[in-house]
């Protein structure tokens, strides 16, 4: 008989679900009013960003990938800490190709298991450094409609 899933975990795999479908109202409910995103590694010197910020950056990646997709790799959880760490790998078409990535999600939930406090989002600096150029090329040259 299978293990009851914790609050946490649901909500953790219903916002991996959220950003399958590109919802992003689903996306930011599931985050708290005070929630902060931090990007990782801090060589890639990115602001920390709130929910209004993040918002603008989804519609942005909802604008340039098609078919974006995440594919849970495994989860740690720590209930007693509040936490769940996602290894996630990515993927998308763009008008500069194919897009993959992994992604390691470190989120931090409130009492109830149903918001997230803090997310720390590790991402491949290799894919950051140069994947991200050739997209916002491919975006410039594009003919305007």
């Amino acid at each position: 008989m299978g293990e009851l899933k914790s609050t946490q975990r649901l909500t953790a795999e219903a916002i991996v679900d959220a950003f399958n479908q590109m919802d992003i109202d689903a996306i930011v409910f599931y985050r708290a009013p005070e929630c902060m995103r931090f990007i990782l590694p801090a060589s890639l010197n990115q602001p920390p960003t709130n929910n209004e910020q993040y918002r603008a950056s989804l519609l942005h990646v909802k604008a340039v990938f098609n078919n974006f997709s995440l594919t849970i790799n495994d989860i740690v959880e720590d209930t007693g800490a509040s936490k769940i760490c996602l290894w996630l790998s990515a993927r998308a078409d763009t008008l500069a190709g194919e897009y993959i990535n992994e992604y390691m999600w470190t989120m931090e939930f409130d009492a109830t298991g149903t918001r997230i406090t803090k997310m720390l989002e590790f991402v491949d600096a290799g894919t950051y450094r140069d994947f991200w150029p050739k997209l916002q090329k491919a975006i410039k040259e594009q003919p305007e409609g």
